[in-house]
């Protein structure tokens, strides 16, 4: 006869509030110039000379214990707007070098056409040349016109 399970039940790791490191701000309580990383993002602006967050956003569930820290993932780091820098805008070489690298993601191995759409790495080629399966002309890229010879002479 198998023996009973014992149900775990799982440790609280339960932090006063007042014993965190970090300031704690619930959802619509944060004050201006706090903002977290994505939001950083949609402002076109990378972290910069933030060191770390600065302050905790609380999740939802834990707004409704005031009296303990929160400890879920789902919690927010804020960051400071001020120390935030303007995104860095890629140069043309590196461009250029992510160009070639999905170029050679989307290229066909064997008919060498390039699709919209990154190739399977299983199969090593696009499905038409694999099995014969017809592929839709709207999924491939039209290459530009090869360089023609413009000189007078």
């Amino acid at each position: 006869m198998p023996r009973p399970r014992r149900k775990r039940r799982r440790e609280l790791n339960r932090v006063l509030r007042s014993d965190t490191q970090l300031p704690e701000f619930d959802r619509g309580a944060v004050p201006e110039g706090l903002v977290t990383r994505r939001q950083l993002r949609d402002m076109g602006l990378s972290p910069g000379d933030n060191d770390g967050p600065v302050a905790i956003l609380r999740c939802k569930l834990c707004a409704t214990r005031p009296q303990w820290s929160c400890t879920h993932p789902t919690r927010g780091f804020l960051l400071r707007v001020d120390l935030a820098k303007p995104k860095r805008t890629p140069t043309l070489a590196q461009e250029w070098a992510l160009d070639r690298a999905m170029a050679a993601r989307q290229t066909c191995g064997q008919c060498g056409r390039r699709f919209y759409i990154c190739l399977s790495k299983k199969l090593g080629c696009c499905l038409e040349c694999f099995d014969g399966t017809p592929v839709d002309p709207s999924s491939l890229m039209t290459l530009p016109a090869p360089a023609v010879h413009r000189l007078a002479a």
